[in-house]
């Protein structure tokens, strides 16, 4: 009948199949008597084969892994063929580069050190902000704001050494008061250290400092080569390599030279340095080893 009788006892129990006994050394105990069927399916889940449901999944899912493994090696379709071969001759004949190689963007302003011998510092940053993250235009905006810094630092040396000098504005000027709303003499500032004597100014000083900065500022935004650009949407000074530091004034007529850019723009990197020291000795005595000429 297809009906097979077996018998299986968990822990060293009897074995009965088709009624033939082999007896182990323990007696039966829990014995399960399984009797399959090609019509039952319940044996899927009978305990002494707790996997056989898990390695039949895996079984269907290497099948249908294999299936597909098959298409992907399968060969292409001529029409597939040739979209690539055309997608690849469009790529070949663009007009972007390979490899774009920047000239390296020259620095005017090394400071000379002996004989013709130019010292650079700082030329790999140099090199690193104008080659690969900016352009020559960048180093031209870096180089306007280095002679904007020195060019104010060297006005602040010359007012910092006038007032340690005591040449204050209260010996040179018709006017008793710097304000006479807040009652700040000039004689009051001159009697203060540097550094007291700014912070003694009142806010209304430091809003007509800024006001004269921004007309500056504003002057060279908006004009180029002496004119006001007023058909242009976007500001002169908003261009690439439209900020330069040279605001067409130079009512002496002085002649610009290469010897007289490179002087100013040394003097403006000395100067940095010397109200960076003043102010710190001012602030902090004796944090600069350095003797002062007052």
């Amino acid at each position: 009948s297809g009906i097979h009788t077996y018998t299986h006892t968990r822990s060293q129990g009897l074995y009965t199949i088709n009624n033939h006994t082999q007896r182990l050394q323990k007696p039966n105990i829990n014995s399960v008597t399984w009797s399959p069927s090609h019509t039952d399916s319940n044996y899927l889940h009978h305990p002494n084969f707790p996997f056989l449901p898990f390695i039949m999944k895996i079984t269907a899912l290497c099948l249908t892994a294999l299936v597909s493994a098959s298409h992907a090696f399968a060969p292409s379709t001529p029409s597939s063929a040739s979209s690539s071969a055309r997608a690849l001759s469009t790529e070949s004949t663009s007009d972007v580069p390979l490899l774009q190689i920047k000239e390296k963007v020259p620095c005017f302003g090394a400071a000379p050190f002996i004989g013709d011998n130019d010292v650079f510092f700082g030329e790999n940053y140099w090199d690193k902000l104008t080659m690969e993250y900016g352009s020559a235009e960048t180093g031209q905006y870096l180089r306007a704001a280095e002679l904007k810094h020195g060019r104010a630092a060297m006005l602040a040396v010359v007012g910092f050494a006038l007032q340690k000098l005591g040449v204050t504005f209260d010996k040179i000027s018709p006017h008793e008061y710097l304000s006479v709303t807040q009652n700040v003499k000039f004689a009051d500032l001159a009697a203060m250290g540097p550094l007291q004597a700014v912070q003694a100014v009142p806010l209304e000083g430091y809003a007509q400092v800024f006001a004269a900065i921004a007309a500056v500022e504003i002057y060279e935004l908006t004009h180029r080569d002496g004119e006001i650009k007023r058909d242009e949407s976007v500001a002169p000074g908003l261009q690439p390599g439209g900020l330069t530091g040279d605001l067409g004034w130079n009512p002496l007529d002085i002649k610009i030279t290469e010897d007289r850019r490179l002087k100013e723009i040394q003097n403006g990197r000395a100067a940095m340095f010397a109200i960076c020291a003043w102010v710190a000795a001012e602030a902090v005595p004796g944090s600069v080893p350095l003797p002062l000429p007052w």
